[in-house]
């Protein structure tokens, strides 16, 4: 039987509040950087963006300093206090219930957080982001995978209790956007040094 969203919910929480300090002290790796800067390249000066799975909310604080409008969303109530003591709005919520009125936003941007929800739920969770999404509007999906497809914890992860992951091929994500009903910008893999990375941007048809 396959895992569901809200099964995964409360042990990623309580693994996110527990590490969310740590996490906080990390380093951004540079091809993070790039891939972060290469969407905000994508995006015109005072944009309203919603970072999903914000965490403390480095990148929100990067694009606010770009000039871009920014709300931060987590499920993570430690990671969202984090944002906030960064001066960035930021809501305790999870991908499939983001409380905004439809169209609220210019971007979204996602990085390595949807690899947490199970593949049963990914296409309700893409079609829930570009409900907030205007249409025209740009989505920045980025996550390890590529290689074989699996789901489950991961025996090195370091959090407690270990965190879910979803591991997918390139064409089960862009099988998944494209039932969601988005139009492929860019979609190339990134090597890390350590993981491969995907790296997508969609956009919400203008006609929609």
């Amino acid at each position: 039987m396959s895992v569901r969203y809200d099964e995964v919910l409360d042990p990623l929480r309580q693994a996110y509040d527990a590490r969310a300090a740590w996490r906080d002290g990390l380093t951004k790796e540079p091809w993070k950087v790039a891939e972060r800067q290469a969407f905000r390249d994508r995006l015109a000066s005072g944009a309203r963006l919603l970072e999903v799975g914000a965490g403390t909310g480095q990148d929100s604080v990067f694009f606010h300093k770009e000039g871009l409008h920014v709300v931060a969303a987590d499920l993570s109530p430690v990671m969202v206090e984090h944002c906030r003591a960064k001066g960035i709005e930021a809501h305790v919520m999870d991908f499939l219930h983001l409380d905004f009125p439809p169209g609220s936003f210019d971007a979204v941007f996602a990085m390595n957080c949807l690899l947490h929800v199970p593949n049963h739920d990914l296409p309700a969770v893409l079609v829930a982001i570009r409900a907030v999404l205007r249409p025209g509007g740009l989505f920045f999906v980025g996550v390890y995978g590529g290689g074989e497809s699996t789901e489950g914890p991961i025996e090195a992860d370091q959090h407690v209790p270990p965190r879910f992951f979803s591991w997918r091929t390139d064409e089960q994500l862009l099988g998944s956007a494209a039932a969601a009903r988005f139009d492929v910008v860019d979609f190339h893999p990134v090597d890390t040094g350590r993981d491969r990375f995907q790296s997508l941007t969609l956009r919400r048809p203008s006609d929609d």
